[in-house]
């Protein structure tokens, strides 16, 4: 399980984003976005074809070049995340809360991940682009002026930092990272890591987003929140939710992933017999967290239904849905 994750952190391959700056990539800095978004489809497909007997070195113009002038592009009608706010964020703010450069509230070695990933290097981006009401990190992801400001410089500074305390990948959390992507893929232009990268997000990306992000991501953690779309709008303020999500977990069949599953009150039915369900006919090979720990945080108390833990009923139905279905659980 996990064969690619096991041989970065072996040392055995290079982290993708390694590879990818080291891949050349042949474009100009005047071409259209749609012009280098077809350069960008070439390189992916030469990449992974290459991937992993990519050499190390400096190249003139590398795969990782070409995303951060993409990026570049994005960020002036930003479309990273499904909200497609198209806001100028190199002059004001989007939907996130955040402009042109990320918020990091955090960076620390946590232990309270899945046993894979400890002692997991988390940087907890500020902002998010959902709006869950019963938000357990509801101090940065709704607040996006929590935090400081850093630069990409100092960014991958946190990342070297992380792995020189002992951290054993480096995950990309908040809040939300999709909003971050531009600062991102600029720190791993000058990033000296070699542990894996993880990518712990809602997934709620666009087609693009996840483009940008697609070959540089060692291990996905994705949320798999609801089988609702109802349930996504009237909790998250999500539109669209359940086909977006699928959308998403299927561009990244043959990767590396670890999916989690937050149990909520009062819904085995709409939402974790219909995800488990999904997962076991669409992606039966992902492993998958379903997860207890949910607690009536932020504004849960106010919403009918949400400001109570799991029963103990709740949480047995929940392992007897996960053995009807064969999903491959881990912790």
């Amino acid at each position: 399980m996990f064969e690619h994750y096991w041989a970065v952190r072996n040392g055995e391959r290079l982290p993708l984003f390694r590879a990818v700056r080291s891949f050349p990539c042949e474009f100009e800095g005047d071409m259209e976005l749609n012009e280098l978004w077809k350069v960008h489809k070439e390189c992916s497909r030469e990449f992974w074809k290459e991937y992993p007997d990519i050499e190390e070195g400096g190249v003139e113009r590398s795969f990782l070049d070409l995303k951060v002038e993409i990026v570049k592009r994005v960020l002036g009608e930003c479309v990273l995340c499904e909200r497609r706010c198209g806001v100028d964020r190199r002059k004001g703010r989007g939907f996130c809360g955040l402009g042109e450069e990320a918020r990091v509230a955090s960076h620390f070695l946590h232990l309270g991940e899945e046993s894979v990933l400890i002692p997991s290097g988390t940087i907890f981006f500020s902002s998010c682009n959902f709006r869950c009401v019963y938000c357990q990190n509801w101090d940065i992801s709704f607040f996006p002026d929590s935090g400081r400001e850093v630069s990409a410089a100092e960014l991958a500074r946190m990342m070297e930092d992380l792995e020189r305390r002992g951290a054993v990948n480096i995950n990309l959390v908040g809040g939300e990272p999709t909003p971050n992507i531009p600062a991102i893929l600029e720190a791993f232009r000058v990033a000296d890591v070699r542990i894996p990268i993880v990518w712990n997000s809602n997934l709620y990306l666009t087609p693009e987003g996840m483009e940008l992000i697609y070959d540089i991501i060692d291990l996905w953690l994705p949320d798999f929140k609801y089988g609702s779309d109802e349930c996504a709008l009237r909790l998250s303020s999500a539109p669209r939710y359940f086909e977006v999500v699928t959308r998403n977990l299927e561009k990244i069949r043959g990767r590396d992933v670890l999916v989690r599953h937050l149990v909520l009150p009062g819904h085995l039915e709409c939402c974790t017999e219909r995800i488990l369900k999904w997962i076991s006919e669409n992606t039966p090979e992902f492993c998958v967290n379903v997860m207890f720990q949910y607690r009536p945080e932020w504004r849960a108390a106010e919403v009918p239904g949400m400001g109570r833990v799991l029963m103990r009923e709740e949480i047995e139905r929940a392992l007897e849905l996960a053995e009807k279905y064969g999903v491959k659980l881990c912790d």
